[in-house]
């Protein structure tokens, strides 16, 4: 089992005198395709809706606002000597990409850049070849992810088809819910249609229990909010006109001030 280097802690403080190593010989990505449909629709859904419509992790106690980072199948570096691990998706809080992301030396998650891990990383299963309960598990506990979570929706692993893990210690310990208090969000399993195809699908959720939507559902809340706005002008607009074809069969002619 391999060691578990103490640089590797789970503050946002930036590593204390690390010399950022040479990344020139690490394969940072293969750009192999992804495997299939779901997951990729699936892994969109996670990412795209936090950038469309959550407001971020809670503010700082000054106040200010707090920065995250969102990714898919993008590689996590814990150390340059060690394998990486490529989650389905990443959720970091307090972490922003480097201005120059084409170079190699910021194109990937690198632990001695960001200071931290990410705080959840998410597997999504499609097949029983990815040990996610085994060896993925184990690694993400040596990397210090606070929260791992393994989504199942075709139940390859046999249980839920949610589960949720924290770390305490060097290992995960099951979560009753898959709740995440340092980002005021949550994860759960919905019933519906997402970019016309209709499945269950995890999505975010909030404190309330409410969805976190995506960019098409704000979208489609707002032209709903404006239809209902102009029917709702429209009654206005047919009650004056009643008031004042009343008040003309009683022969007073109507001013402005009585509609």
């Amino acid at each position: 089992m391999l060691a578990e280097p103490s640089m590797l802690a789970s503050s946002a403080t930036p590593f204390a005198e690390v010399v950022e190593p040479d990344v020139s010989a690490l394969v940072t990505e293969d750009d192999t395709p992804l495997d299939n449909f779901p997951s990729e629709k699936q892994q969109r859904l996670l990412t795209e809706s936090l950038y469309s419509s959550w407001l971020g992790p809670p503010p700082s106690q000054e106040g200010e606002p707090r920065s995250y980072l969102a990714a898919a199948n993008v590689g996590l570096f814990a150390s340059p000597k060690e394998p990486p691990l490529v989650p389905d998706v990443l959720l970091s809080l307090d972490v922003a990409l480097h201005e120059a992301w084409w170079q190699k030396e910021h194109r990937s998650y690198f632990f001695w850049e960001f200071g931290k891990p990410p705080d959840v990383v998410i597997e999504i299963v499609s097949n029983r070849e990815g040990d996610e309960l085994g060896t993925k598990r184990r690694r993400y506990a040596w990397m210090r992810v606070a929260y791992y979570v393994v989504w199942d929706p075709a139940g390859h692993l046999g249980g839920p088809a949610l589960r949720a893990f924290e770390l305490r210690g060097h290992t995960y310990a099951p979560m009753e819910k898959a709740w995440f208090e340092a980002a005021a969000l949550g994860l759960c399993a919905w019933e519906g249609v997402y970019e016309g195809r209709r499945d269950r699908w995890l999505r975010w959720h909030t404190a309330d229990g409410g969805l976190v939507p995506t960019g098409a559902e704000r979208a489609e809340r707002e032209r709903e909010r404006a239809e209902r706005e102009r029917e709702r002008a429209e009654r206005e607009q047919a009650r004056a006109a009643r008031l004042v074809a009343q008040l003309r069969a009683l022969g007073i002619e109507p001013d402005d001030s009585d509609t």
